[in-house]
């Protein structure tokens, strides 16, 4: 176990090790990764397990690629060095058996939210909606100022809390997937949006705010965010008919 410097490290691998007993509250559905809080020395930490990967990527990931645990860890320290929000890293955990990687686990401080993105998406008379939407827009301009490619930038990704007034922190979680740049041109920017919403009343929005800190009128911001979430709504869409279709065969 690699971890920053924490107090009660034994007690983490101890989670760890009992990872698979009743011990700890499973949080989310689990449906890919597994991921549980523990009460350590009264504050709450969450680790998340990693799902088993093949045996492709059991081997590329003892020989030649990062684990997901350890570069969640890196990007987790990377994205705190540029003042980006994101649950503070405690540790990560990898276990190798002959093959290659077997287990691995990213454990960092639980960060209570009020919401996610995904309550701006479902319940479009959320209180405060516009106001958090704009200034989510303005978070993902920072990033890209700061030539930060966040891969898996889609809903359920970015934690939101509620400060003083109507004031509002980002943090973001899921980090395994991520892109690190000298700069990013205005492709890349507007493809980052693309995973967000299908909604164009948001897209419009967004747009309308990322262009007041941009070189591009808020069109042609507008134009290249929604061509960009079209484009992905039609393959994801295109991807799932295929799902289907394979699960009728095997059926």
């Amino acid at each position: 176990m690699f971890s920053r410097t924490v107090q009660n490290s034994k007690g983490i691998l101890c989670f760890i090790k009992e990872f698979n007993s009743d011990l700890g509250t499973v949080f989310g559905n689990g449906d890919r990764n597994i991921i549980k809080l523990f009460d350590l020395d009264g504050k709450i930490i969450n680790i998340k397990s990693f799902k088993i990967p093949n045996i492709v990527n059991k081997v590329a990931y003892k020989y030649f690629r990062k684990s997901k645990a350890k570069r969640s860890f890196e990007y987790a320290t990377i994205l705190l060095e540029r003042g980006i929000g994101t649950p503070e890293p405690l540790a990560y955990f990898e276990k190798f058996n002959s093959i290659g990687l077997r287990d691995s686990y990213y454990v960092s401080e639980h960060l209570e939210a009020n919401l996610t993105f995904r309550e701006l998406v479902e319940i479009p008379d959320y209180p405060d909606n516009e106001n958090i939407l704009r200034q989510f827009t303005k978070f993902t301009f920072d990033l890209h100022e700061k030539g930060i490619e966040f891969l898996d930038h889609s809903p359920g990704n970015t934690l939101i809390k509620k400060e003083e007034g109507n004031t509002y922190s980002f943090y973001l979680v899921d980090l395994n997937r991520m892109n690190f740049h000298e700069s990013m041109d205005f492709d890349m920017r507007m493809t980052n949006f693309s995973r967000l919403t299908p909604k164009k009343e948001m897209i419009a929005i967004m747009s309308n705010e990322y262009a007041k800190y941009y070189a591009e009128s808020e069109s042609a911001v507008f134009e290249k965010m929604w061509q960009f979430t079209v484009q992905f709504q039609d393959e994801f869409a295109r991807k799932r008919r295929l799902k289907k279709k394979l699960k009728f065969w095997k059926s």
